[in-house]
């Protein structure tokens, strides 16, 4: 594992670790009792990602829906390796091929069922994001993804790159109430700058 990966794989271990012990905390009355009521809001980690690399150019037959290609398809197998260990209970993606076959490893490795949402109402997302316990991932776009991040109560940073920027992980941490801590990753290999034209040229070489 590279040096990256690995100090990757420890901050999402330290942050899992927190979330076990801001879900535990309060539960019990400091004699040992169960606490007379629960009316804190539930502790969430959530993972946001853009989609890997797709095909380019994209198919005339689909264009605004491309699914990944090699390249992409290596970022979705470093995705699941990173966060096969994450503790992810739920797995959440837009119905568009790229978004889909992002998650679809870590969906395998973990046997868990992909859930679409409708990109077009984040709002709601967020919602049932921020009141549903747990860790989740949510895979999406170059705009839809650091948008979710704000209505979640984190902090989006920079627009994300649509030419070149598939490789941001957001882990956002804690409850509606106390606020979400925003942590910003890179995951898999650095996105090859002319990851256009060497997809272009693939495609060249496989084409009849």
């Amino acid at each position: 594992m590279s040096t990256r990966a690995t100090t990757v794989t420890l901050l999402l271990v330290s942050l899992a670790l927190a979330g076990c012990a801001g879900r535990s905390a309060g539960s019990n009355s400091p004699g040992g009792e169960p606490a007379v009521a629960q009316t804190a809001p539930p502790q969430v980690t959530i993972f946001l990602v853009r989609h890997a690399e797709t095909i380019y150019p994209p198919p005339a037959d689909e264009p605004r829906n491309p699914p990944l290609n090699a390249m992409g398809q290596d970022r979705a197998d470093a995705l699941a390796r990173l966060l096969e260990p994450a503790g992810i209970e739920r797995i959440l993606s837009s119905d568009y091929h790229r978004t889909r076959e992002t998650t679809a490893p870590l969906a395998e490795a973990l046997g868990l069922e992909v859930e679409l949402y409708d990109p077009g109402n984040l709002a709601e997302l967020a919602e049932a994001l921020l009141a549903t316990p747990g860790r989740t991932l949510v895979a999406g776009h170059s705009n839809t993804t650091p948008e979710l991040v704000g209505l979640l109560g984190g902090a989006p940073g920079e627009p994300i790159d649509e030419s070149i920027e598939f490789d941001r992980l957001y882990v956002l941490t804690g409850n509606r109430d106390a606020g979400l801590t925003t942590v910003v990753l890179r995951y898999g290999a650095p996105v090859l700058e002319n990851w256009r034209e060497l997809a272009t040229q693939r495609r060249q070489s496989v084409t009849p």
